[in-house]
């Protein structure tokens, strides 16, 4: 689905977004942690960002040589805004990275879609997660089904609500986050690995 100007973005969202969460779910991604992810990563072919915000994640995309496709829900002064990711019927690049939407089950239907996608593509997929999203009985069998080919638990990522350090709760600094990536050609357990994001602040 292609978002105009008069799409009544605050419906849409509720009930799935509580109030107590930023706007549009946007967290954005401390560029550490992208960088830290190519450290380690290498996407063949060029990379589609479907919640890319600020442009936290496509700028470090883009900096490391890919070519990136920028896209959003909303206006957040980067990409091409008004795209629903969640609706959309055909891939923009062969490849998908993002910090998605969290709320409500949001995440869980950006994995879903992102995989339903790269497997027309041949391409890969890199989510950044909670880690506590690993271990949940509704998505078990999700996990047993498809698992990341990678797991890369991060020491140290911390995404404020819009960006804004003034804006962070007491579960804030609590989380901990993973990038999660998975592999079509990927056979057997996933892999966890331990990355520091401290080198690339």
């Amino acid at each position: 689905m292609r978002v105009t100007a008069d799409f009544d973005y605050s419906s849409y969202f509720k009930p799935r977004v509580p109030e107590r969460r930023a706007p549009f779910e946007f967290y954005p991604t401390p560029p550490s942690a992208i960088r830290a992810l190519l450290s380690v990563e290498r996407f063949e072919g060029d990379v589609w960002e479907p919640a890319c915000g600020d442009g936290a994640i496509s700028r470090e995309l883009v900096a490391a040589g890919y070519d990136v496709i920028a896209t959003d829900i909303t206006d957040w002064g980067y990409g091409y805004p008004g795209y629903d990711f969640l609706t959309l019927e055909k891939p923009f690049a062969r490849n998908i990275v993002t910090n998605p939407p969290y709320g409500f089950g949001l995440a869980d239907r950006f994995v879903e879609k992102a995989l339903a996608f790269t497997a027309d593509t041949g391409g890969r997929v890199a989510m950044l997660l909670n880690i506590a999203s690993l271990c949940h009985p509704k998505r078990h069998d999700d996990f047993v089904r498809q698992p990341p080919s990678v797991i890369y638990a991060l020491d140290e990522c911390v995404c404020f609500p819009l960006g804004d350090p003034a804006r962070a709760t007491a579960h804030t600094n609590k989380h901990r986050y993973a990038w999660l990536i998975w592999d079509h050609a990927h056979e057997g357990d996933s892999v966890i690995r331990w990355l520091s994001t401290a080198p690339f602040a």
